[in-house]
């Protein structure tokens, strides 16, 4: 009886590091799957920030060259058309520095993974302190 209880003892520890073992995987798989998702989002953004970047630009440049087509006309328009060239012409440097931005964030990709899969690894080894 007693070896059938150690047995079970064992089957149950076992079942239960397994359990344990299996819970750790699924957090750190729904880590990486919202880190990937970040990673997607911000991507995506940047594309954003790009294309309407260009868009602004177009506009700019259109203006732009009504500036030049204006600049033999009569007296006023010329600084109306040639402002508006510049707002859309410096949109265009904001949005173009929003968009590189994005693209060159410090944080690594996976990085509270990683940390979180160190923070096991030192867990896991046999010194005995755990933080």
């Amino acid at each position: 009886m007693s070896e059938a209880g150690k047995n079970m003892g064992l089957f149950a520890s076992l079942r239960r590091l397994l359990g344990t073992l299996l819970e750790i995987g699924q957090v750190r798989l729904e880590l990486l799957g919202t880190e990937v998702e970040l990673e997607k989002r911000r991507l995506f953004d940047a594309l954003l920030f790009g294309l309407v970047a260009l868009l602004v630009l177009n506009v700019g440049v259109v203006l732009l060259c009504g500036f030049i087509v204006l600049l033999f006309w009569e007296s006023y328009r010329l600084a109306a058309v040639g402002g508006l060239a510049l707002l859309f012409l410096g949109a265009t440097a904001c949005l173009v520095r929003a968009a590189r931005h994005r693209l060159q964030s410090p944080h690594g990709m996976f990085s509270a993974t990683l940390a979180e899969l160190q923070r096991d690894r030192v867990g896991l080894q046999p010194s005995g302190r755990h933080e």
